[in-house]
């Protein structure tokens, strides 16, 4: 299926190469290099790109685009996921998945590229398998092996590929018995100039922290489970109980995973936690504007909304901007035309705002059209979906285990027309 993976740096220079079933030469990433070139940024590049002996599929992650190189007709997502489980891999043992760590952490990054494709067909996925292939890299362990000349993959196979759950070791064990759970909210939305939405829609992810002992089989349950229209979930899940009850039932994996993704549509009537006020105007004669920009609170259940970051890409013309904010810091950089405002925390009884003059270019024509406004921000213990855990439930062991379960909503691309 993969017969190359090719790893670029935001530079464009390939810093990693692994070949499964023949060598493919370098040069094939030219096609890849000219599109890159084409986009207007590197989310725009395409994820399959045709050339005549090879497709090319990618991903961009962490400032790195994972390219794999296919020789016959194979589904994209079937590679995309397994690009996917690649980067997830990467952060679970490095933490990270930037080029230094990759490069860092070179050895093993081989090692487990060798095991998780077979002959470009992907063999160990998982997190659990993989671990008790590969030891997971320690400065202890670096030592050793650069003294020894040993190497971190294990002797025996692994008891997940025995067993029927292949994703769970057996026989764990833990003093603390403990399930945690992320509910993570990204909410996408464009705002028009006069407050209305244009387009809202979150993306969610649950993710699960598991370290229980034994073989549990959990049940978790939500209370409107019917608001998650598109959901995908971690091969432990038992889709059928999922589709006649809406009950998450499974054997979990030992440690971090992702347990689902899911989506809510704009028909569900997105609510958008933050309001932006603003007023920003250039002058048809002369060679200033005005900018007037107020963000407040609108929708968030009574909770706080922080680290919120307004970002603008302003026009060409604009020469530099001198403004004053009643909250936080900014900065303009007269090179990228980009103003960014550092607003905080927002207090609801005093609503940041960022106002004063734009400095234009003499004798150059108005700009055709107002900056858009990005907008940033971060709000703990809610899921603006409204999506909530009702209940988690063991069965198979008799112990009782720490439950917890935390909300977080945050800015996906979140923006403001002018």
């Amino acid at each position: 299926m993969i017969h190359s993976l090719f790893l670029i740096n935001s530079a464009g220079d390939i810093f990693l190469e692994k070949h499964w079933k023949s060598v493919v030469s370098r040069s094939v990433c030219d096609y890849f290099f000219e599109a890159q070139e084409k986009a207007v940024d590197v989310e725009n590049v395409p994820p399959v790109i045709p050339t005549p002996h090879h497709y090319l599929i990618s991903i961009y992650q962490d400032k790195v685009f994972f390219v794999a190189v296919i020789q016959t007709e194979v589904p994209p997502l079937f590679v995309i996921e397994f690009l996917h489980r690649v980067v997830a891999m990467f952060r679970d043992y490095f933490g990270e998945c930037s080029e230094a760590a990759i490069k860092e952490n070179v050895v093993t990054v081989y090692e487990l590229l060798e095991e998780m494709l077979d002959n470009g067909f992907p063999l160990a996925t998982e997190s659990n398998i993989l671990k008790e292939l590969i030891r997971p890299p320690t400065i202890l362990r670096s030592v050793v092996n650069s003294i020894t000349g040993s190497s971190n993959v294990g002797e025996t196979l692994p008891t997940g590929q025995l067993s029927i759950v292949p994703w769970r070791r057996a026989e764990v064990k833990y003093t603390n018995n403990e399930a945690y759970f992320d509910v993570v909210e990204e909410i996408d939305a464009i705002v028009d100039k006069s407050g209305s939405t244009v387009f809202a829609e979150i993306q969610g992810v649950i993710d699960a922290s598991i370290k229980l002992s034994g073989m549990p089989d959990l049940t978790l349950s939500f209370m409107n489970p019917r608001l998650l229209d598109d959901v995908s979930f971690h091969p432990c899940v038992r889709f059928k109980r999922w589709e006649s009850e809406r009950v998450l039932s499974f054997i979990p994996p030992d440690g971090n995973f992702r347990l689902m993704d899911y989506h809510v549509g704009s028909q569900n009537l997105v609510a958008i936690p933050v309001y932006v006020n603003h007023n920003i105007n250039f002058k048809e004669s002369g060679s200033s504007g005005r900018f007037d920009v107020t963000v407040g609170l609108k929708q968030t259940m009574g909770k706080s909304v922080e680290g919120v970051i307004m970002t603008v890409h302003m026009p060409k013309v604009v020469l530099n901007m001198n403004l004053t904010p009643t909250q936080g810091t900014y900065t303009y950089d007269p090179v990228t035309k980009i103003l960014t405002w550092d607003i905080g925390k927002i207090n609801p009884q005093k609503i940041p705002n960022l106002k004063g003059v734009i400095c234009l270019q003499s004798g150059a024509p108005k700009p055709e059209e107002n900056p858009n406004l990005n907008i940033q921000f971060r709000i703990q213990q809610l899921a603006i979906s409204g999506i909530k855990v009702n209940r988690l439930d063991m069965f198979g062991e008799k112990y009782k285990p720490f439950k917890g379960v935390k909300y977080v909503t945050k800015a996906g691309k979140f923006q403001v027309r002018t």
